[in-house]
Formats: C-alpha cells, structure tokens, sequence
C-alpha cells in the first residue's frame, strides 16, 4: 500500500493517530478518570494509569521515566537501548480513604489517605513548574500508549505477546500469550505499559478499540473515552494516513504536531501541538520580549522542530488578526465532532 511521507508500520493498513492540543490542557484530569473508571479499576490496576496528565516542567509519571531507558538506539531500528522497570514507589502506592466513615457515618476526622502519610503519587508535583517570580511558568502535558510505528515493547517481548492490529495500528498485549516477563516494561521509554501483579499480566492503553469499532450498546463508532470526555476538547483522532483529515493535516502538511522525544526513535503516532505563553515580564510589570517557556526546555520535549512548529503557529495568527483566513487555525479551533473524531474508514479509503 502507497503512503506519502509518512510511514505506516508493515503489515498495518492504517495508523490511528492522536493530536493533543497543549495550549487547551487545563489538568483538570477528567481523560484520567474517564481512562480508569472504564479500563483499571480491576483488582491490580489500582496503581496503573494508562492515561496521565502530568505537570511540565516536572518529573512525570512514573517518577523520572525519562531516565529509565528503553526505545532504539537509531533510525535504522537493529539495536534497542537498556532499559529498567521504575521501582513501585516511583509510581507511588494506591491511595486508600474512608469515604463510608467521613461521609455516610459522620466520623469526625478530615478526609485523607489511609495508612501513614503518602510520599509520591501521580502527578505529585502538580502545578510546581519551573521559573522563579514574575516569570514561573509550567504547562500540563496529558500522556497515553503512543502506538508506535517502531514500538520496542513489541520487539522486547520473547513470546510475541505485544503486537500491532493490522486494521489500524494499535499496539495490545495477548493475554494469553504474555506470562509477565517485563521485558516490555523496560524496553517501552516512555514507560506506558504496566505489570498486573494479581493476573501476572501486562497491561496497557488500548486505544479503547472497542469504542473506535463500534462495538457499544448503541453500535456507534465513538473516539476514546479519554478524548470524548475532554472538557476542553483538546484532542483529535484519526487516520495518519487520512490525507483529507485534520491529523494529516497537523502533523504531515503544516508539521505543527509533533512527537513527544522522537530521538527514542520508535516514531509514536501521538501528537502534541507545543505550548505557547505569555512572554516574561520585569519587576515591574513591563513585557519583555523573551520567552516564558524556553524553548530550550521544548525542544527536549519535542525535539529541534519544535521551533519551525511554534514559528508556523505563530505566523498563522497573525494572518488572522489582520483579518486573513488560516487553515490551520480553523484546524485548531474547529469543535465540529466529525472532524475531531474521523474514525469511520468507510469512504475514507478505497479498500475498506
């Protein structure tokens, strides 16, 4: 099958693909709960949030993933970098309360965790950021399974357990095949995918695959729970290889939506539109013309074209106050649901 520029892993028909728009992140984590009142609240999930909202600059969750390893060490994909599982108290312990004494029986103590007092959880450093007064700054930087082109996890795994569907790309775990081993915990960077200690399993986003496929009681195709129960509504899904689409689009054309550390180099088909700011300002008050967020911390989220990305950005909004059109904007702005969720591959592409 004949793509653009953009690579489509072999043996796959069709990548879906996900942009999240940084600028409308509010962290308000309504994509985490969404995420894990319908995927992990099993029995061993407890600790296990396959969808995450961290705060940036920060150490993320699990606690300093960055520096755990995993990924490729080129391009060429022949040789994949050492990686280690995060300790469990980087991911920090699941927190229990008393809700039933506090609330239906009226026990006079505050509302708190149980059993001593807790030292990490996710997004522990919420709202901390970087910078100091007038200029401190931080953004909220929401994190799944990016299902990967070139996933390691899928090559770390010695019983094929971890795999990409051939109909859209998504990267699962066999249940039946995996027996625990973790080599996809360390050779996933982006530590995105989990060890269940009760199934002796492995777990990870699925990309709600059952949702993109219709398969609900009103059989409708729906985006997954995570984007669909987005107040801001800052995420996109679709085809990469939809070339009418606004993924295309953002990530192919204009080149504005970017990958979260492309240099692991297993080409994530998760997206981000870089954050803008207000610029920094003096003791007293007045603008001064340098950036809020440096784009040296960027570009170690993003890579060097994240620069070229906030460029075009920024030129396009200014075509439109001086009363242009701009595409791109309209991508950005465009809250029509048929666009944000183009799911149905039917009229889409010619062979399905």
């Amino acid at each position: 099958m004949a793509h653009e520029n953009f690579e489509i892993a072999d043996g796959v028909d069709h990548q879906v693909a996900m942009v999240m728009d940084l600028n409308k992140c509010i962290g308000c984590q309504t994509c985490t709960v969404a995420c894990k009142t319908l995927w992990t609240e099993r029995e061993g999930t407890e600790y296990m949030y396959w969808n995450n909202v961290e705060t940036r600059p920060g150490k993320g969750y699990p606690r300093r993933w960055e520096e755990k390893g995993g990924g490729w060490v080129s391009d060429e994909h022949t040789e994949r970098t050492p990686g280690e599982i995060p300790a469990s108290e980087d991911y920090g312990e699941a927190w229990e309360f008393d809700h039933e004494g506090i609330l239906k029986e009226g026990e006079d103590k505050k509302l708190a965790p149980e059993g001593g007092k807790p030292e990490w959880g996710p997004n522990w450093d919420e709202d901390q950021g970087a910078g100091e007064h007038p200029n401190s700054y931080y953004f909220y930087l929401p994190r799944i399974c990016n299902h990967c082109t070139h996933p390691s996890c899928v090559e770390a795994c010695p019983r094929q357990a971890v795999y990409k569907r051939e109909e859209d790309g998504v990267v699962l775990v066999d249940q039946d095949r995996c027996r625990g081993y973790r080599y996809c915990v360390e050779g996933c960077p982006y530590k995105k995918i989990y060890y269940n200690a009760v199934s002796k399993n492995s777990e990870k986003c699925v990309f709600c695959y059952p949702r993109i496929e219709g398969e609900g009681p009103d059989e409708e195709i729906h985006p997954p729970a995570c984007a669909d129960q987005c107040v801001t509504q800052l995420r996109l899904v679709g085809y990469l290889d939809d070339t009418d689409g606004p993924i295309y689009k953002l990530v192919e054309q204009y080149e504005v939506a970017l990958p979260l550390h492309p240099e692991y180099q297993t080409t994530p088909n998760v997206y981000y539109i870089p954050p803008f700011a207000p610029p920094q300002h003096s003791e007293g008050g007045e603008t001064v013309d340098v950036d809020r967020i440096p784009r040296s911390y960027l570009e170690q989220l993003f890579g060097e074209r994240v620069h070229d990305a906030l460029d075009t950005i920024e030129q396009e909004r200014q075509k439109v106050e001086r009363g242009g059109y701009s595409e791109l904007m309209e991508i950005l702005q465009d809250t029509n649901p048929a666009e944000q969720y183009r799911l149905d591959r039917t009229g889409v592409f010619d062979d399905d």
